[in-house]
């Protein structure tokens, strides 16, 4: 069974930074492709980043440069360090895991299977 638990998400003043973890297990982690995504109330949701089996990562365009996706293979862990954040930033942000190994050239929802419940993300002005 494939679990995905995020945590790190909290409440940060605008400029400020946080870095968000996601365990996964029930699955070999190192071979897939996995994405953040976010939404915020009344809103659809969005892709943020992926990262591939061999560690190809892809962006949102409006959030390149402040976010990054990393992992760490040995921890099934997937991150997102997020820096300069902004009130627009605030969000659920949700970790994703597809079936594949690629990543599609758009961080889509429909391209991932499994889904983590979400931490908060809430930055002030």
């Amino acid at each position: 069974q494939v679990q995905l638990v995020e945590s790190g998400g909290g409440s940060v003043q605008a400029g400020g930074s946080l870095r968000l973890s996601c365990v996964a297990s029930g699955y070999t982690f190192s071979s897939s492709c996995m994405g953040w995504f976010r939404q915020a109330p009344g809103k659809e949701r969005e892709g943020v980043a992926s990262i591939s089996r061999s560690g190809i990562t892809t962006y949102t365009d409006s959030l390149k440069g402040r976010f990054t996706i990393s992992k760490d293979n040995a921890k099934n862990t997937l991150y997102l360090q997020m820096d300069s954040l902004k009130p627009e930033d605030s969000a659920m942000y949700y970790c994703a895991a597809a079936s594949a190994s690629f990543c599609f050239p758009d961080v889509r929802t429909r391209d991932y299977q499994y889904w983590g419940q979400g931490t908060q993300v809430t930055v002030s002005s």
